[in-house]
């Protein structure tokens, strides 16, 4: 069952960060997660929103003082300063600091420390890393808002498989990710990488709603849509409440039938977020029970911020078995 750090180690470290992401291959995290968006120049950079106030500090900055904007960022609107309003050699002037200060203040202790990576500085991290512990670690890459970027001339499709060729990335050493159907079936005809479509507990596709398909992510883990997805991609990834719901209570319910149903069609499953605070857990459990509780249903792998505690946790899991 593979770990994958989600933004790095990202509870210990402010997310998408070299840090989190080397603390990450130390906690022994099978793949790294960066959220990719694009700069005006069309450089793919780590963050996982394109509207960076939160994760940076661009506000800080004076100089930038008169980028700040409201744009629709699909179909919400955002005011802040965003990525493709600046060019690469912009950006990298920035410091990034912890998106949740007020949930993870030890993390804020490395705000300012360190620049923005580009997807190439992930890969080679990665590379390293691998050869740094004597095992494979991959790269399992999100692209954030692809419709949004598409009609700024940014197609993150074209512009990640160009990256992956020029990189040499072999298949069983990245995976890409994105919510969005229509981005994953462009992939499909580019790329032979494995693919992956995420699906949130509720609402739509943004491309779907962009074009007027009137379906939803529930449309999509229904059998038909299970077996279309299996058409261009090899992994589905719900978030957790659609394997395992929660009660009004806050416990864990019963199981559904999603796993066995993704399985049918040749899916593999991988489930997000697994966190080790008190807020985002099932009443009366911690981390290791819950993730317990998915591992016992025969998936995949899982998307955790502690990878050190996701991967002591499974490998006893296994060795229980």
């Amino acid at each position: 069952m593979l770990v994958i750090a989600h933004r790095g180690a990202s509870g210990y470290r402010p997310e998408h960060t070299p840090a989190a992401y080397r603390l990450a291959a130390a906690q022994g995290a099978d793949y790294l997660e960066p959220d990719l968006v694009v700069t005006l120049d069309g450089v793919l950079v780590c963050r996982h929103e394109n509207e960076i106030s939160g994760t940076t500090d661009v506000a800080d900055r004076p100089v930038f003082a008169d980028r700040r904007i409201t744009k629709i960022v699909d179909g919400t609107a955002v005011t802040g300063w965003f990525v493709e309003d600046f060019t690469y050699d912009e950006l990298r002037t920035l410091r990034t600091r912890e998106r949740m200060p007020g949930l993870r203040a030890a993390n804020t202790a490395y705000d300012g420390h360190e620049e923005i990576p580009t997807f190439d500085d992930v890969v080679a991290l990665v590379r390293e890393e691998s050869l740094r512990y004597g095992r494979p670690i991959g790269v399992i890459p999100e692209i954030k808002h692809p419709a949004y970027f598409r009609r700024l001339g940014l197609p993150l499709e074209e512009l990640l498989t160009e990256r992956i060729l020029a990189l040499r990335l072999r298949d069983d050493e990245v995976m890409v990710q994105s919510f969005e159907p229509t981005s994953l079936r462009r992939l499909s005809v580019m790329t032979r990488v494995p693919l992956v479509q995420l699906v949130d507990a509720d609402g739509a596709p943004n491309d779907f709603r962009r074009t007027g398909d009137g379906r939803t992510f529930a449309d999509l883990i229904e059998p038909a849509g299970l077996r279309e997805v299996s058409t261009y991609a090899q992994v589905l990834a719900p978030h957790k409440d659609l394997v395992i719901p929660r009660t009004a209570a806050g416990n864990l319910g019963e199981p559904t039938t999603l796993v066995d149903q993704a399985h049918r069609v040749g899916l593999n499953v991988q489930i997000w977020t697994f966190r080790a605070e008190r807020r985002f857990l099932p009443t009366a459990l911690d981390l290791p029970a819950e993730l317990c509780r998915f591992a016992a249903l025969g998936i995949q792998g899982v998307f955790a911020d502690h990878p050190d505690i996701a991967t002591a946790t499974l490998k006893q899991t296994a060795l229980n078995v």
